[in-house]
């Protein structure tokens, strides 16, 4: 039976305090949503970064190799950019072939530092080149994703950290120099290292998945696999090795990641800004990025 007196003051505060919390409640679940969804990039935010790197390599004698002026002013680009973008950023040093090399590494601030994601490409070019597929754009896919990180001030659950290293192509020592140097609870922290060796290769038909092998993630590797396929993109799966996925297996971390495949130019002048095909290159970003905001939102 419907009452004829009015509401009570405190009968009136109460209601709104629960019409306040339902919407609180029905809003929080699309706020979440809104918080962990992977951005998607297009090629304006990818192709500037292999730009300016063909432009380091033109004004250095057409490379960026270990130990050179193009490959320093290579790391100087990739660490401005992740400076300005609130990471923390450090150089590791290492020796090879009696010239020091360096990794640049970039933490993001937050998530758990015991259970750390890390991603990475390698930086130098071969003296033949400007290795802007080999391996700019590798470095050019795992820059655009750190600022994207920026950009969404993500919160992710694991501590992320991203790397760009040296001497790759004289045989992963800079890669292989910083597993060497991290202190043992350093190195078991490490979850998982996402790996990125020629992302833009023309002509691609399927990207190669690191998803076997010893210390591969298996569990990444079909997130790869899962994001291709759902895009109706094909890929194939290869074992650790050949990249700096290996320094990192050998070690007991595991690792995925992927390429699209050994370009028509590998190791010679021709490996320029025209040896990168632009939407594969962008669909390779958005392929980490994706995965990447998988991985990051939970930890093991």
């Amino acid at each position: 039976m419907k009452s004829s007196l009015p509401p009570s003051p405190l009968s009136v505060r109460l209601l709104g305090v629960a019409v306040a919390l339902s919407a609180v409640a029905a809003a929080a679940p699309a706020e979440a949503v809104r918080a962990t969804a992977a951005p998607t990039v297009s090629e304006q935010d990818v192709m500037p970064h292999l730009s300016a790197l063909q432009r380091i390599a033109d004004r250095n004698g057409g490379n960026r190799a270990h130990g050179t002026r193009g490959y320093t002013d290579s790391v100087a680009y990739v660490r401005n950019a992740l400076d300005r973008a609130g990471f923390r950023t450090q150089l590791h040093r290492f020796e090879h072939d009696g010239r020091a090399g360096y990794n640049l590494i970039a933490d993001w601030p937050g998530g758990d530092p015991n259970h750390v994601l890390l991603t990475g490409a390698h930086l130098d070019s071969v003296e033949q080149g400007p290795g802007i597929n080999d391996n700019g754009s590798g470095s050019a896919a795992v820059l655009t994703t750190a600022l994207q990180v920026a950009n969404a001030r993500l919160k992710p659950a694991r501590h992320l950290r991203f790397a760009w290293w040296g001497a790759e192509e004289a045989g992963l020592f800079g890669s292989a120099g910083y597993v060497k140097d991290l202190s043992a609870g350093d190195r078991k922290a490490i979850d998982l290292y996402l790996n990125f060796d020629q992302a833009g290769s023309r002509n691609t038909q399927q990207w190669l998945v690191v998803e076997d092998g010893p210390g591969a993630d298996a569990a990444a590797g079909r997130a790869f696999d899962s994001w291709f396929a759902a895009r109706g993109l094909a890929t194939f799966d290869i074992g650790v090795g050949g990249s700096d996925n290996e320094s990192f297996g050998n070690a007991g971390i595991p690792s995925s990641g992927f390429s699209t495949g050994i370009s028509d130019c590998i190791h010679e002048a021709c490996d320029d800004l025209a040896n990168v095909d632009p939407a594969t290159e962008t669909t390779s970003t958005n392929a980490l990025i994706g995965v990447l905001w998988q991985l990051s939102a939970t930890r093991p």
